[in-house]
């Protein structure tokens, strides 16, 4: 029987969890999760200058936001120092690793001749084989002994075989001078004690897995599978930047796309599943893997994920979408609902969600069901109201107050109203809307007038015709 899938998602916290980043902990997730395995967390945290508290809480709300869980506790890096030093140490008694006292100004001199020479810069420590007894009382970093000949491959399940020569390998150092772990024996040393089987990352890294591959090795571990995943590029198809705009999963948040609908785009970004565009969590859980995934960088396109969101809005249940909308509230820094207006939002969401791409495209729409009165019609809505006498609102009123408040009824009544002002019910519909929403772009006349009941109705009319 093979081991459970173990995944994690190990990002770096000097910022928030960009668009690249979260397409990472979903692929990840969606490949422990849909075989039952497990998808771990790692804050790698090292670098004491540019970590900072805050960037990690950003990463764990974009997470949270993403609906991306992780099993178990978050694990720091950093706390893993005496370790990971261990290992270190281990290998330097089992003669895998050796002390180099090469000073900087040395390893720069060999560069620049080497260099001026047109030979390789890759450094060679003459500390490699030194005997302990010529070892001088003065600092140095532990490096360890990379093969120097024959070649390495990194079976890689997205690029395929990968050849590596050992001769472009360097010694790579293991501990600084100050007894400190380098970030390359911290992230082997942290997946071989987490378990992790498929570490599952960005392609800028494929050159990092030959030289952690001679850590796993001299150790005797068992490599992990691989899986480096193309960059994601902006719409000009260079690498995704801030020139390209938002960047982080909370910024897309507080533009209030769907997180459902972020997932789905996030996944199609670079991994595709025949033609399938539109799919649910559970397709994709179900349809996942890493043969999948494309060779090439995928490119970052604003529509194709604003008409996934609008897809996931209409597809959602009513209730999860005014949790959702709440969060995407607090998100943006906007007032919360009330209960009175989050009620009458469910009641008219069945007309609001098929056409809204986005939160903010929907609460635009619901503002009739939203706004207290008296309304307050903005430009638009005013010169519609003006196409009209306050005579016909006036008119109108009465008659709405004996009929059966149904949908048939309704488009009877206001039809056969038009019919007798010798109009068409089209050229009433813009003055109705302004007078129940003050908005010129509402949903159809009807379902407001549903939604908003019969006495909500005629106030907002009495209010307009003045």
């Amino acid at each position: 029987m093979s081991n459970p899938v173990v995944t994690r998602f190990a990002p770096s916290p000097t910022g928030f969890l960009h668009i690249g980043g979260a397409r990472t902990a979903l692929f990840n997730w969606l490949y422990a999760r849909g075989r039952g395995g497990k998808f771990l967390l790692r804050i790698e945290d090292t670098d004491r200058e540019r970590s900072t508290p805050e960037a990690t809480a950003a990463i764990l709300q974009g997470m949270e936001w993403l609906g991306l869980d992780h099993d178990g506790d978050v694990i720091s890096q950093f706390d893993g120092a005496a370790r990971h030093a261990q290992v270190a140490h281990q290998l330097l008694g089992e003669r895998k690793a050796y002390k180099c006292f090469a000073t900087q100004d040395e390893i720069a001199a060999f560069r620049d001749q080497a260099k001026s020479e047109g030979k390789s810069t890759l450094y060679r420590s003459p500390w490699r084989d030194a005997e302990t007894a010529s070892h001088p009382d003065s600092p140095y970093v532990i490096r360890i002994k990379a093969p120097q000949s024959g070649v390495t491959i990194i079976n890689d399940q997205v690029q395929g075989d990968v050849t590596i020569r050992n001769e472009q390998l360097d010694d790579m150092i293991l501990l600084r001078s100050d007894g400190t772990p380098v970030y390359m024996l911290a992230v082997v040393v942290d997946d071989h004690d987490m378990g992790v089987t498929h570490v599952i990352r960005g392609d800028d890294h494929l050159n990092n897995a030959a030289r952690q591959m001679t850590i796993y090795q001299a150790m005797g571990w068992d490599v992990p599978v691989w899986a480096h995943i193309p960059l994601i590029h902006g719409p000009d198809g260079k690498k995704l930047s801030k020139r390209h705009g938002a960047l982080g999963a909370q910024e897309y948040q507080a533009m209030g796309y769907a997180a459902a609908g972020m997932r789905n785009y996030l996944a199609r970004l670079g991994w595709s599943h025949g033609d399938d565009e539109f799919f649910s969590d559970a397709q994709a859980l179900d349809w996942f893997d890493l043969d999948g995934i494309g060779k090439s960088p995928a490119r970052f396109d604003t529509k194709k994920l604003e008409n996934l969101s609008g897809q996931h809005i209409a597809a959602s249940d009513d209730a999860a979408l005014r949790h959702e909308i709440q969060a995407y509230l607090v998100s943006a820094q906007q007032p919360s609902l009330t209960d009175a207006q989050l009620e009458n939002l469910e009641k008219a969401m069945y007309c609001l969600k098929e056409r809204s791409r986005t939160f903010p495209d929907l609460l635009e729409k619901a503002q009739f069901a939203l706004v207290s009165r008296p309304i307050q019609p903005d430009q638009k809505a005013a010169k519609a109201l003006a196409t009209v006498s306050d005579g016909i609102l006036s008119e109108l009123t009465p008659q709405l107050q004996n009929v059966s408040w149904s949908r048939d009824d309704l488009e009877t009544l206001l039809n056969s109203f038009a019919e007798a002002h010798d109009t068409k019910f089209g050229k009433l519909a813009g003055p109705l809307r302004a007078a129940l929403a003050g908005r010129a772009v509402t949903p159809s006349v009807f379902d407001m007038m549903l939604i908003l009941g019969r006495d909500e109705t005629m106030a907002r009319l009495t209010d307009a015709a003045g």
